[in-house]
């Protein structure tokens, strides 16, 4: 049998041009009741490949018009004290969304870590309860990376 398909581009930056453009509509949406949208981002060591991805999340959040947050910790940073700060976060009515890059260093366990953070401020889907959401069919949050690539072919 031969099967002839055809191949189709994908724009990803003109996608992403739009998808910044919808979230800064409604950013300024919800600028305009008196809500700013906040996002914490947590990098703990001197990862650089991690490092220019935080760096950049923070330039396109202030860009869409959110807050960011953005706490660069020291390799040497103890499972205890960034736990402290996982709760400091979860509990700030200003953050609405916590990102914790990984890798995290050896000494730290990042599925202590991830499943720390407040299930409805996980914007990466990891959480356990979130995870297990998706797996089920349920509404949950949804890994961004994963997302955008669904949404691109959708959009194709």
């Amino acid at each position: 049998m031969n099967v002839v398909t055809q191949a189709a581009l994908i724009d990803g930056k003109t996608f992403s041009s739009g998808i910044r453009g919808r979230v800064a509509a409604g950013v300024s949406d919800l600028s305009g009741r008196g809500i700013v949208p906040g996002l914490a981002v947590v990098l703990v060591g001197e990862d650089p490949a991690s490092a220019v991805y935080v760096k950049n999340k923070g330039i396109q959040t202030r860009e869409v018009g959110m807050n960011s947050f953005e706490h660069k910790l020291p390799e040497t940073t103890s499972q205890h004290d960034l736990l402290a700060l996982i709760g400091r976060l979860n509990a700030d009515p200003a953050v609405h969304g916590i990102l914790v890059q990984l890798p995290l260093p050896k000494h730290v366990d990042a599925e202590a870590v991830l499943n720390a953070i407040e299930p409805a401020k996980d914007v990466d889907g990891f959480h356990v309860i979130n995870a297990g959401r998706l797996a089920t069919g349920q509404k949950a949050m949804v890994p961004c990376t994963p997302l955008g690539c669904l949404m691109m072919l959708r959009d194709r």
